[in-house]
């Protein structure tokens, strides 16, 4: 297993959608144990394959309390099939580091996958496992978690983002 290199806004491959996956084999396996590692070590609570650069339909998530073992999911393919209820937590995410926003969702989530061998499955989630699958699924669609800001709170991460890029580059 190795960590991967974790692409950060405004990388271009952020914003494009993923493809989805046909091939069940040993390359995914490996992906997908790669993409946990870096997750764990960054760390988070989930990972879309994009974020990685690699522009295939895959997400990684454990959304376990911190002091419980680990509980990782793999979905390939995920798509949400149903939903309800509404929420607005603060979220963060890997690729945009040091910023954070409460973002609308929806409080509970009917998920359809598949595992790394091609194996249908369904899953309800709610709480932070509902907001982490819609947040990684998104990903998948070139949508960035800022994406569903107004207008003028985009703006205004734009400004507050591009502050945070220059400090980062002047400790460099």
């Amino acid at each position: 297993m190795s960590l991967l290199r974790i692409h950060h806004y405004p990388d271009p491959v952020l914003k494009q959608k993923a493809a989805r996956i046909t091939s069940f084999d040993a390359d995914l396996r490996r992906l997908a144990e790669d993409m946990l590692e870096t997750m764990y070590a960054a760390p988070g609570v989930g990972l879309a394959a994009p974020q990685v650069g690699v522009s295939q339909r895959l997400i990684v998530l454990d959304c376990a309390p911190k002091d419980a073992p680990p509980t990782p999911l793999v979905a390939v393919n995920p798509e949400i099939v149903g939903g309800e209820g509404e929420c607005c937590e603060e979220e963060g995410c890997l690729s945009v580091p040091e910023y954070y926003a409460k973002v609308p969702r929806q409080e509970k989530v009917r998920v359809r996958y598949q595992t790394l061998d091609g194996t249908a499955r369904e899953v309800e989630a709610d709480g932070l496992w509902a907001v982490c699958f819609q947040h990684e699924i998104d990903h998948l669609d070139g949508i960035l978690f800022v994406d569903h800001l107004s207008p003028l709170k985009r703006s205004l991460f734009r400004k507050k983002y591009l502050k945070i890029l220059e400090q980062r580059q002047e400790q460099l």
